[in-house]
């Protein structure tokens, strides 16, 4: 199974400058499949440990962080014989063991020919709880669930994927219905790896779904295990009102529809443990379109994702016969699901600073504000082919006339003095 991630993995393993590196993403996200696929493919032998199944694992660093000791404890275990440069050592899961995330200060200064990776599906939150982390010593990545191309080519269709990466508009527009099809079935499934994985073999919908429940089952014990219990209640009920959350035409998080009088100081520590365990993606308002955007990010109004389509379908219940066709009954909520689906896509182009924007006195909101290097792109999704809408037309040519905007939609590409209309399957290749 493809993952764009793996040239990222490359460049670290050939970089002269290589530090530890640790790969973040939500659970089921597949990142002890990448490590040890490219462990297997990259590397002469592997050596993998998992602080949370493996036992002996824990008194790893109980007497000190000396990495000659450490080395010959795991060569003892793994009966790997560990070679710097030949050999992969994989610390998966390792927040579990606190002492583990500092150990790889250690593997900086003193070993850093050797190639360490680590991973952990609540590293975040190890942090955030004062875990040391060793700042300066470490490279990091991020793995998000498998994008729209990526699951293309594990359906094999790579021709397409490589139409989308040549954006040939004028043959790309000729074959949209095929890609559109494509696209609800990403829609339903979404990209985690297991999912993905069970989709090609058997296109099995029933399976799929079972599939993301069982994903979504094991975020709510990861809260019931890890949280602190009196957030365990207030992070469930964050989790379970986002499909209502996005299902208003104004898609900003409001307090009050989780629960009459709620405020922010009683769900902002919820909300942070979601957003540092992967689990949502929370996108800022900016109060103004200018380099750089951070400077206008306004910290009391935002948006929340889920971090996969195929999970916000499942958590919403959408049957699979209107997630997968062109149905006017779920015309509503298919705007809140397409939007989702492409802040799961632009959450994947890690060289994106992703907000959006509103004014209030107006009705005016652009669902995206994205700064690519030193171009501000206003971005509008629509849903279907139907594009009518007065606020990308409003921002581009009345407020902030200069500034061209991005549509995405059913339609065919097309460019205008003001606008580019790019397909929705080809979110992905819009801000390269």
């Amino acid at each position: 199974m493809y993952r764009k991630l793996y040239s990222d993995l490359l460049q670290w393993k050939a970089s002269n400058s290589r530090k530890p590196l640790i790969l973040q993403g939500a659970r089921q996200v597949g990142k002890t499949w990448l490590m040890k696929h490219f462990g297997k493919s990259e590397f002469k032998s592997c050596v993998y440990v998992n602080f949370e199944k493996d036992a002996w694992a824990s008194s790893l660093f109980d007497m000190d962080y000396d990495v000659e000791r450490i080395l010959l404890f795991l060569q003892a275990h793994s009966e790997v014989k560990i070679e710097v440069g030949q050999t992969l050592v994989i610390f998966d899961e390792v927040q579990e063991v606190p002492k583990g995330l500092e150990s790889l200060k250690y593997f900086c200064e003193d070993m850093p020919q050797l190639h360490v990776m680590a991973a952990g599906s609540l590293l975040g939150i190890a942090i955030h709880e004062g875990v040391s982390f060793p700042v300066g010593k470490v490279d990091i990545l991020t793995l998000y669930p498998m994008s729209f191309s990526e699951f293309l080519l594990a359906l094999g269709e790579k021709e397409k994927v490589a139409l989308l990466e040549s954006k040939r508009w004028d043959v790309l527009n000729i074959l949209l219905p095929s890609f559109e099809e494509l696209l609800r079935q990403y829609y339903f499934v979404g990209g985690m790896p297991e999912a993905v994985s069970s989709f090609v073999a058997e296109k099995n919908l029933k399976k799929i779904r079972q599939i993301q429940q069982n994903i979504l089952s094991a975020y709510r014990n990861d809260v019931s295990k890890h949280a602190p219990k009196n957030d365990v209640p207030r992070i469930n009920m964050v989790l379970d009102s986002i499909p209502s959350q996005l299902a208003k035409e104004n898609k900003k998080f409001v307090y009050g529809s989780l629960k009459k009088g709620a405020r922010a100081k009683e769900f902002e520590l919820a909300i942070q443990w979601l957003v540092d365990a992967g689990i949502v993606l929370k996108i800022h308002m900016a109060s103004k379109p200018s380099i750089p955007l951070k400077v206008y990010e306004d910290f009391g109004a935002f948006k929340l994702f889920l971090c996969d389509c195929g999970l916000l379908g499942c958590l919403a219940e959408a049957p699979q016969a209107l997630v997968l066709t062109s149905n006017d009954i779920f015309k509503e909520y298919k705007g809140a699901y397409t939007e989702s689906f492409v802040a799961q896509q632009l959450k994947c182009n890690q060289n994106l600073h992703i907000y959006y924007w509103s004014k209030s006195d107006s009705k005016c909101e652009i669902d995206f504000l994205i700064q690519s290097g030193v171009r501000v792109i206003p971005v509008e999704v629509k849903a279907e082919d139907n594009v009518h809408s007065k606020s990308l037309s409003t921002f581009c040519n009345t407020l902030y006339p200069g500034i061209k905007g991005v549509r995405l939609s059913m339609k065919p590409y097309v460019e205008q003095s003001w606008m580019q209309n790019y397909p929705l399957c080809s979110v992905e290749y819009c801000f390269d």
